[in-house]
């Protein structure tokens, strides 16, 4: 016995990747819940740093995942965000608002320049332009003055929420970050699923022929590259908030293949992926760090099998399986 129209095409729906409003709502409604419970049973400044690391992954997923530039210079969007926030908050002593706006303007404008140049390059050439600009600033934050060196940027205030809600509640900081994470997923949501997003896939997977259909190829890269820039530095500007320091590993090139790994694990060109790999990355961090350098091997390893078992990633694979599934 067949199964009725309604399940059959909601089957098919499924399998060839169509998401029904219904579903967005119900996929939303979930990450706020779970969002808002967590902190209930995980140590909030854990969770925190899972975030931020997350916004910037799905950040950088932008780019590698839906256009299909591979950048080794993230990392300067970061850092150089969590920099210009400390500096503003604590030096200028201005509002945390004003301190994030400023590094995510920052690192939107560093992204303009960057990518500008970059953009006139594929494949291996651009990576290393883009990480040749980000050795770059990671050499100005090492000899500027007020970024404090090695020592990087200590004693970065939280302030408060709209002058009336103080960040130093770590629960209150932690509902700030989700709140701000959650925007931005929802802006790289938005992104690819919009029109610009469809050219952008069309661009990773055909450049020539996107360009014979009379799309400007470089400025959508370009705003492409921008947008996840601006993204990147947000995330960071949050980091040197949660952390309240911002230090030379946020603007190191290990940072920008911390990142990678992070996607390439989570499945890239994934919605969930980057976030997924964030959460990996991050927990095994943080919970083997008693192991000193054997952390690097580990993660190491992890990567090995997890690209030769899951070659989309885990989220990629999940959903292969799902959509193949009989139900």
């Amino acid at each position: 016995m067949s199964a009725p129209v309604g399940i059959q095409e909601a089957r098919a729906a499924w399998r060839a990747g169509i998401i029904t409003p219904r579903r967005k709502a119900a996929f939303f409604a979930l990450m706020a819940g779970l969002g808002l419970l967590a902190p209930l049973v995980v140590y909030p400044v854990f969770l925190m740093n899972v975030l931020v690391m997350a916004l910037f992954a799905s950040a950088f997923n932008l780019l590698l995942g839906y256009t299909g530039l591979l950048s080794f210079g993230h990392a300067a969007f970061l850092g150089s965000a969590a920099y210009v926030t400390g500096a503003v908050v604590k030096y200028w002593g201005l509002p945390t608002e004003l301190g994030i706006l400023a590094g995510t303007g920052f690192a939107v404008l560093l992204g303009w320049v960057i990518g500008g140049l970059a953009i006139r390059r594929s494949g291996i050439y651009f990576a290393m332009i883009t990480l040749g600009f980000a050795q770059t600033v990671y050499f100005l934050v090492v000899q500027l003055p007020w970024t404090g060196g090695e020592d990087g940027l200590q004693g970065v205030p939280r302030g408060k929420i709209l002058g009336l809600v103080s960040l130093d509640n770590r629960y209150a900081m932690y509902y700030f970050v989700f709140a701000v994470f959650l925007a931005g997923f929802f802006l790289v949501y938005r992104t690819i699923h919009s029109p610009f997003g469809h050219v952008l896939r069309a661009i990773r997977e055909n450049e020539p022929r996107a360009l014979s259909l009379g799309y400007d190829v470089d400025r959508y890269k370009l705003t492409a590259f921008v947008i996840s820039a601006g993204l990147s530095g947000l995330a960071g500007s949050l980091k040197a908030l949660v952390l309240q320091f911002a230090s030379l590993t946020d603007v190191h090139w290990h940072r920008s293949g911390e990142v990678v790994l992070m996607t390439l694990l989570g499945g890239m060109g994934t919605v969930m992926g980057p976030s997924v790999g964030a959460l990996v990355v991050v927990t095994m961090d943080n919970y083997l760090a008693g192991l000193g350098d054997w952390v690097t091997v580990i993660i190491g390893a992890v990567f090995v099998v997890g690209v030769l078992a899951f070659r989309r990633g885990f989220v990629g694979e999940a959903l292969r399986i799902a959509r193949n599934f009989p139900f």
